[in-house]
């Protein structure tokens, strides 16, 4: 899918002046056609994982959710002033729309994923069989893990039809391999299937805030039902601080 610099401002809710001046810095994958820029929304997808993984390595600092793009203050004052961060609530109505699972078996990814498609597919109203094949497709690009136990499957460009989002969360018997960048096994997947572009992204990069949370990643461990995740999802993103 292309995008223009206007549709990448809409989607990370900056400027499109601080579109340029990243694209000018080299700090956003990106590329020309008839000398105007464009991007793929699967290199911004993984843009902004990198970009959580690699502050996620500086310490405390890097748990402030602003640093899930480039810093405040590489943002112009006023949209640094205006923006709203990410929605409150949005992954858990995400969760609410969704399902968790603590049954579903599986000794590798694919185990998991297929498991968990057979489980979900009528919810999705989709084929199981082809939504797997999907989800697998985009592992094999860069797998989805963000990190400190936690991954995030979801495909390159299906979107799901209706008005809401949906995440289900699984919790494997035993931690899987996943292909993480800092080697740790996978303890709870956040299935993501968004209904438009901006929804995926914030409710992506609500995800990786969630995996840099010390009290969360502890309270995931347990392997809480639905009720216990949704109270404990409410509860921490009322408190995401967000820039106001």
């Amino acid at each position: 899918m292309d995008l223009k610099i206007k549709d990448v401002a809409e989607l990370l809710n900056v400027s499109e002046t601080t579109i340029r001046r990243w694209l000018s810095d080299g700090k956003i994958p990106a590329y020309r056609i008839n000398h105007q820029y464009r991007f793929s929304r699967i290199e911004i997808e993984n843009w902004m994982m990198r970009c959580k993984l690699k502050s996620s390595e500086v310490g405390p600092s890097a748990l402030n959710e602003t640093q899930i793009y480039p810093p405040i203050e590489e943002m112009d004052s006023h949209e640094a002033s205006s923006r709203g961060g990410m929605h409150h609530f949005c992954l858990y109505r995400a969760i609410h729309q969704g399902d968790v699972f603590s049954s579903i078996s599986g000794k590798s990814k694919e185990e998991i994923i297929r498991g968990t498609t057979k489980a979900i597919a009528q919810k999705l109203n989709v084929d199981a069989e082809v939504l797997s094949e999907l989800l697998i497709d985009r592992e094999k690009l860069m797998p989805t893990a963000l990190n400190n136990g936690i991954a995030v499957p979801h495909t390159r460009d299906f979107l799901r039809k209706g008005p809401l989002d949906m995440v289900f969360v699984v919790f494997p018997k035993e931690p899987i391999e996943y292909g993480a960048l800092d080697g740790k096994p996978v303890h709870a997947l956040f299935f993501l299937f968004a209904s438009n572009d901006k929804g995926h992204l914030q409710l992506l990069a609500k995800l990786a805030h969630l995996s840099s949370s010390p009290k969360a990643l502890e309270f995931l461990r347990t392997k809480p039902n639905k009720k216990e995740l949704l109270d404990f999802i409410r509860g921490w993103e009322g408190q995401v601080r967000t820039v106001s």
